[in-house]
């Protein structure tokens, strides 16, 4: 089983988050204490300092099962998941195998507690089993994005927190030095959704503390009440099977005076909009 390059994990996750992995073996093995290892993936140049081991136990002859529960929560990040095939065993990236994620398609559909945490099996670019996580003490997930010529809106639902009165739609120019501009949302009853505009020619009007050519990102959050502590909770798309949607889920741009502005999701599956000057 070690070192086999055609050794696949299938997995399966629950709407809670739950995941099952399956490791189908290529031949019958008698193994001391199989473990399946998720590792944190380290930013450049850190070191490695997250480990999650989970014991793989017999199905049958053929297949190992290994559960991942919902407790603890995994840390925010990528987890790559390795197979132990013994104490003291180099352990062996893994390679997907059938990904069966149907509970998560509709997850954004259901509240979630604070913290809120979230579990994506996902194929990585060079072909290996990855966990993407999420845990966020509170998340405002995106439910439609309505792109017109000259601004968007966006329908929004909060999780793990609520909105008092006098909470506030901020857009943060980046690297803007603090550069920020904020809306009033419109809120839904006494729910968590709430929907918000944002005006393509002010956005692009508005140069910060960066005027000139070039290109602006506001990253777009809401602030879930009006004191200055209030917590400030990122927009995004977190709550179905996809763990990575920039190059997938992309906005047509529009073309205001002398920009072009397009709102796009970031590595991090936030919600952010792009303003471009044109160049002389």
């Amino acid at each position: 089983m070690t070192g086999d390059p055609h050794l696949r994990v299938h997995c399966t996750t629950d709407a809670d988050g739950r995941i099952t992995f399956i490791v189908q073996r290529s031949e019958p093995a008698t193994l001391q204490s199989p473990q399946l290892l998720l590792r944190l993936r380290p930013k450049k140049g850190q070191p490695e300092k997250l480990l999650h081991a989970l014991d793989l136990e017999p199905v049958d002859d053929s297949r190992l099962r290994a559960v991942l529960e919902t407790q603890p929560a995994l840390a925010d990040g990528r987890w790559d998941v390795y197979l132990l095939a013994e104490p003291g065993a180099q352990r062996q990236r893994m390679r997907p195998g059938l990904r069966d994620l149907r509970a998560l398609v509709d997850g954004h559909t259901r509240d979630r507690p604070s913290p809120v945490a979230v579990r994506v099996p996902y194929a990585t670019k060079d072909g290996y089993l990855a966990v993407r996580a999420w845990l966020r003490t509170a998340h405002a997930e995106v439910e439609r994005v309505d792109v017109r010529d000259r601004s968007m809106t966006v329908r929004a639902r909060l999780h793990g927190a609520t909105l008092a009165e006098g909470a506030v739609v901020r857009l943060r120019l980046r690297g803007g030095d603090g550069v920020v501009r904020t809306l009033g949302p419109q809120v839904e009853g006494d729910g968590p959704a709430f929907s918000f505009t944002v005006d393509y020619e002010e956005l692009a009007a508005d140069q910060g503390a960066r005027p000139g050519t070039g290109t602006r990102v506001w990253d777009i959050s809401v602030q879930s009440g009006p004191a200055a502590g209030a917590p400030v909770i990122r927009i995004g798309r977190l709550l179905d099977d996809v763990a990575d949607r920039k190059e997938i889920f992309v906005y047509p741009t529009a073309e205001v005076g002398d920009a072009t502005v397009r709102p796009y999701y970031t590595v991090d599956n936030d919600l952010s909009v792009e303003v471009t000057a044109a160049t002389e």
